[in-house]
């Protein structure tokens, strides 16, 4: 732990861990310490007031796609708020497991957003569920962060809207899988995919060993 005051916070999430196909994406989400996010969002990202009927801020899986486009939206435009998502693939997965995997996306994520702050002792990293950064930092790994911090749920939704994005881009080069549709998840759809098909290079082979 580093002495003095934090200047800045960044929130960390995850998503992709479990699908069977595709990247495992980390968010990172940076914001001054006393950033207040908008308390709903209207379908296009542009703030609301919380007795409006908006979208509030939440851990991505209990926001529609289209919602966490939104936030996604208003995190971009938003001048106090920066962002990173750092993404590692099937094959790297395949070769050092997930666990691994995630903490080299964590440190990777992090240095993507080295250049804003001056000195690691401004910043707390906050993370959550079982996430953990780089020892350096001054951080927090909170259970059930995504749903309780909102700066970790910005950073479950814009984990989660680039891994989307890139599940789409999948979808254009293997459209017999219907990554449009699950994302990579192991669905009934999915696995009737791969028994038609067998594996693309995008699977992930350690966690099919037994088709």
């Amino acid at each position: 732990m580093r002495n003095g005051k934090a200047k800045w916070i960044i929130g960390i999430d995850e998503a992709g861990r479990g699908p069977l196909a595709g990247p495992v994406s980390v968010g990172a989400v940076l914001v001054p310490k006393n950033f207040k996010f908008a308390a709903k969002i209207d379908k296009k990202g542009w703030p609301m007031t919380a007795r409006e009927r908006g979208t509030a801020l939440r851990d991505s899986k209990k926001l529609s796609a289209a919602q966490r486009e939104a936030w996604a939206a208003y995190m971009a435009r938003h001048s106090d708020i920066n962002f990173a998502v750092s993404m590692v693939s099937a094959a790297v997965i395949d070769k050092v497991g997930i666990q691994k995997a995630v903490k080299m996306a964590v440190g990777r994520v992090l240095r993507k957003l080295k250049s804003i702050w001056l000195s690691d002792s401004q910043i707390e990293v906050l993370l959550d569920g079982l996430l953990h950064a780089p020892k350096y930092y001054r951080q927090r790994t909170i259970i059930n962060g995504d749903n309780l911090v909102p700066v970790i749920s910005a950073a479950s939704v814009v984990a989660k809207v680039r891994r989307d994005r890139a599940m789409l881009r999948m979808h254009e080069k293997f459209p017999q899988y219907g990554f449009d549709l699950h994302k990579g998840y192991g669905t009934v759809l999915h696995y009737k995919c791969l028994r038609r098909h067998g594996l693309s290079e995008i699977h992930r082979k350690s966690y099919l060993r037994n088709l």
